[in-house]
């Protein structure tokens, strides 16, 4: 496995809609592995296709319960509302408030294609929406209500 390059703000690439994935391969394994270790090497929660050069409807995330790969990820249904401070490895140092859905209901395919079906509240629905945007070509700075604060300011919000 390899850490792979996370490509920062104004790459072209992460304003990029994202290919389905039609068959996962070796390379379709290895790259869920990369972006994982990738992840974690970045203290992050979520990372997508784009991110590490890949034009693939391709998720990995991991709130704290083990990783989860997310292919041709789809939300179907949401609910509620939080409002909270919002990062990005793609744009480090920065973050923003940003008003996302409490619970978020997804369905996508895993490593082997079989379809599954996942709920997820505060944190995971978040990273859900976050990382489901960057396939479209979405960054979160997009919705932020206000302006963009840097991770240093007395400010800070978790």
């Amino acid at each position: 496995m390899a850490l792979r390059e996370i490509r920062i703000e104004g790459d072209p690439i992460l304003y990029k809609k994202c290919r389905e994935i039609t068959e996962v391969t070796d390379r379709t394994r290895e790259l869920a592995q990369d972006m994982i270790e990738t992840m974690h090497d970045a203290d992050g929660v979520g990372l997508a296709g784009p991110q590490v050069g890949i034009l693939r409807r391709i998720v990995v995330i991991d709130v704290g319960e083990g990783p989860i790969v997310f292919i041709n990820p789809k939300i179907v249904a949401t609910d509620g509302e939080q409002f909270g401070s919002e990062g990005c490895l793609s744009i480090p140092g920065k973050y923003g408030m940003v008003r996302r859905p409490e619970y978020v209901k997804a369905e996508a395919l895993d490593l082997d294609m079989k379809p599954f079906t996942i709920e997820g509240h505060g944190l995971l629905a978040r990273a859900m929406c976050h990382e489901f945007d960057h396939l479209d070509g979405h960054l979160y700075t997009e919705k932020v209500e206000g302006r963009l604060h840097d991770y240093d300011e007395a400010d800070y919000e978790e």
